[in-house]
């Protein structure tokens, strides 16, 4: 007997390991079959009001319903237990803002990494780094992932990857 060849939707977008809800959803947004440009808009056509755009910012309390995650993961053709891995492990606190990154991890796989914005998170465990809260260049704070679509600062526009020789060591 075959194994049953899962058949998804053409908009669907492959989440990646340890990847933040906010990059996330930002990603299936321009996905070039998704012809919705708003968190607030994707989340009405899931039936959930404007929930996604607290997602998007890390705002999660209240904790996403099992409802919301059901409606939000058949939308996107994602199971909705993807979804739960794109948020915080029950107990861990999120740090809003600012938005932080690891520009050595960002170098080798260009996408927000959700521990990032851990409260407990000081610096990138994998390189020994700090983490960065604002450009190495500018000093504009960085976005929300959701609008990282070049993967670059949107004051300047140095690319993220280029700040990993500029991180402090911890």
């Amino acid at each position: 007997m075959e194994p049953e060849v899962v058949q998804r939707p053409p908009w669907y977008v492959e989440p990646n390991e340890g990847e933040s809800i906010s990059h996330y959803f930002g990603r299936f947004r321009r996905h070039e079959a998704v012809c919705v440009s708003s968190p607030g808009t994707l989340s009405k056509a899931a039936g959930i009001g404007p929930v996604l755009a607290r997602w998007e910012k890390f705002r999660l309390n209240p904790v996403p319903s099992q409802k919301e995650l059901e409606a939000i993961a058949k939308l996107s053709g994602l199971d909705a237990d993807k979804i739960v891995q794109m948020l915080p492990p029950k107990g861990e606190k999120m740090k809003l803002e600012p938005i932080r990154l690891c520009a050595a991890c960002y170098a080798e796989k260009s996408y927000h990494r959700l521990e990032w914005q851990f409260q407990s998170t000081v610096g990138c465990d994998g390189h020994k780094l700090r983490l960065l809260s604002e450009c190495r260049y500018c000093k504009e704070r960085f976005s929300i992932p959701a609008l990282w679509e070049e993967g670059e600062c949107k004051k300047c526009h140095a690319p993220f990857r280029s700040m990993k020789k500029r991180q402090k060591v911890y």
